[in-house]
This record gives C-alpha cells, sequence and structure tokens, in this order.
C-alpha cells in the first residue's frame, strides 16, 4: 500500500514530536497558563509542587538560567517541599514547553508574566530564587514588584557586569545564524565551562538543552534564543542593584568565569571580566544588607555541582 507524501510527512511530524516528548520527562506535572502578549496567544508552562514536609504556609518561585528550564530545579524543589514550601517553577516564554512567539524580549515583560501567573494563583508573596539569567529577571522582577518579594536569593547570576562593555555587538541575522548552526557538541562543550572538572552525571543537562535539536520547532527556537541573546546584551541590571530593599542572598561558585558573548572577547582582554569572586563581593556590596555565600571550588551551578552546599546556604538564609 502506498502513502501519500502529505501523510508521510504527518507520520514524520508526529514521530518526531513523540520521541522529544519521550526524551524530556519533567519531574512533576506541567501545568498551562494562558497570556495575551503583543496581539499573540501565549502558553507559559509551569509546575506547582505543594510541600510535602509540614506546610510553613510559603511560596518559593524559582527562576531557571538561559540554557535550561524548570528541569534542572528538581532536587531543590524535593529539598524545599520538604522544608515545607509551595514551589512554583516556571518555563520562562521563549523555554522549555513554553511557547517560542516572536516578541520583543525583554525583563520587564517576562517579570510582568510572571506576576500575572503568581495573581492566577492568588498567591501574594514569594521567596524568590533565580540562577544565571535567572537572577537578571529576578533583579528586573524585584524591582518591579517589590511587595511580591519576601526574600530573594541569587544563585551565580550573569549580568553582575556590563557586557556591552566588554563584548563587541553582534547583529541579530548573525546571533541568529549561531544559533542555526549548534550541535549536540557546541552544547557540550559550552556547558563544560560551567565546572571545575566535568563528571558524566552533568551530561544529563546537555542533552536536555540539546532536544531542541529535535524539536520540529528548532529554528523559532534559534530565532528566540537570538532574541533573548540580544535581550541580556542590551538590558543590563547591575546598576540598580542598589535599589534592591528586600532580604537578600547571593550563591557564588568561586570558580564561575562566565561572560555572556566570551568567545567575541578579544583574548587579551578575557581574564578581566567574569571574575565571579570580585564581582559577588562587589555586588553584596551594592544590595544594602544582603549576604555572601562563597562556595570554593565550584563553578556556574552550584545546585548541581554541590547541591549539599547550596541547599545548606539556602536553608540557612530562609531560616
Amino acid at each position: 500500500m502506498k502513502i501519500s507524501p502529505f501523510l508521510l510527512s504527518i507520520f514524520l511530524f508526529l514521530l518526531v514530536v513523540s520521541g522529544y516528548a519521550q526524551e524530556i520527562q519533567y519531574p512533576y506535572p506541567v501545568h498551562i497558563f494562558r497570556v495575551n502578549q503583543e496581539q499573540k496567544t501565549v502558553d507559559m508552562a509551569y509546575m506547582d509542587i505543594p510541600a510535602q514536609g509540614k506546610a510553613n504556609g510559603k511560596t518559593a518561585l524559582l527562576f531557571h538560567g538561559k540554557n535550561f528550564n524548570g528541569i534542572y530545579w528538581r532536587e531543590v524543589i524535593a529539598f524545599l517541599s520538604q522544608a515545607g514550601y509551595r514551589v512554583i517553577v516556571p518555563d520562562q516564554v521563549g523555554w522549555g514547553k513554553s511557547s517560542y512567539p516572536d516578541l520583543h524580549y525583554s525583563f520587564h515583560a517576562l517579570a510582568s508574566t510572571n506576576k500575572r501567573l503568581l495573581d492566577s494563583l492568588n498567591i501574594t508573596k514569594v521567596t524568590l530564587i533565580a540562577h544565571s539569567m535567572g537572577g537578571m529577571l529576578a533583579t528586573r522582577f524585584t524591582l518591579m514588584f517589590p511587595e511580591k518579594v519576601h526574600q530573594l536569593i541569587l544563585e551565580n547570576p550573569i549580568g553582575l557586569e556590563d557586557y556591552r562593555t566588554m563584548v563587541p555587538y553582534a547583529p541579530l541575522n548573525e546571533l541568529y545564524t549561531n544559533e542555526l548552526s549548534a550541535t549536540y557538541e557546541s552544547y557540550k562543550k559550552y556547558q563544560q565551562s560551567y565546572y571545575p572538572q566535568w563528571k558524566p552525571e552533568y551530561e544529563e543537562w546537555v542533552k536536555v538543552q540539546a532536544s531542541a535539536l529535535k524539536d520540529p520547532r528548532f529554528k523559532e527556537i534559534a530565532w528566540v534564543n537570538a532574541l533573548t541573546y540580544q535581550m541580556i546584551y542590551e538590558q543590563p541590571v547591575c546598576y540598580e542593584f542598589n535599589r534592591i530593599r528586600v532580604p537578600t542572598l547571593l550563591i557564588i561558585g568561586q570558580e564561575d568565569r562566565t561572560i555572556v558573548g566570551k568567545n567575541r572577547v578579544p583574548k587579551e582582554l578575557v581574564s578581566q571580566y567574569g571574575q565571579y569572586p570580585a564581582l559577588g563581593k562587589r555586588t553584596q556590596q551594592q544590595i544594602k544588607g544582603s549576604k555572601l555565600v562563597e562556595l570554593p571550588g565550584v563553578g556556574h551551578i552550584p545546585h548541581i555541582q554541590d547541591l549539599p552546599a547550596y541547599t545548606k546556604a539556602v536553608l540557612s538564609f530562609l531560616k
């Protein structure tokens, strides 16, 4: 029996989508919050995990980094839930199981969408925990909606310096072309820079990021990746840390040397930037009353590389 080219294309599309869905498993049920933004209907995926221990009536909101989604918060969700917190973990619009709309991406707009999500869940106040790019978003969220934030925890946030001052500008089309050329190997090479020493268990997070390569929406994802790089580059938050007025904890892995756009920085200048030991101290001085936990031997993702030390720092601050 012959199959028409049209039916064959539909079959192959469903096969790819099915494979994508099976490869990436979220640790908890995923819900969808639908919003209208720039005359588009946009879906924001999120996990909503109730307290597993004795409920303390508090809610933790977790913001992921640029090369991740809500999945990598798995162990953090577990210990927060056990400590009595309800935990909300969104995939930001443009990441994970959320929509990939062609929008003007801004930290202001992302913060507003998260605020709308909390309002829809009748959550009035949160402990906001954020990593990497999520730290830039959490900073903007806290400045826009300080009444919503009970405590703020920033884990190796990017944006502690203004990348425009050291990274040469790249046009959006160039960024898009670079994203289209991504491979499993290029994702892995970049993630290897997150750790002082690579371990086999870190491969899981490369697989999560590289799942986009098999997604039928890959070109849309690549475009959004370019747009959100542009957002990071053009919308610094480092000049406004002194406006934060909520109790804040900085957790800084001391081996982190992340610079967004590092490959375009002249080699002779690279060592002058991305120096997280110094950046952490400087940021603590800017955020009045903040606390700093420095983790020696730890790179860009403390909650993956050294979960016990990260857990101790977070729970000590929350208590």
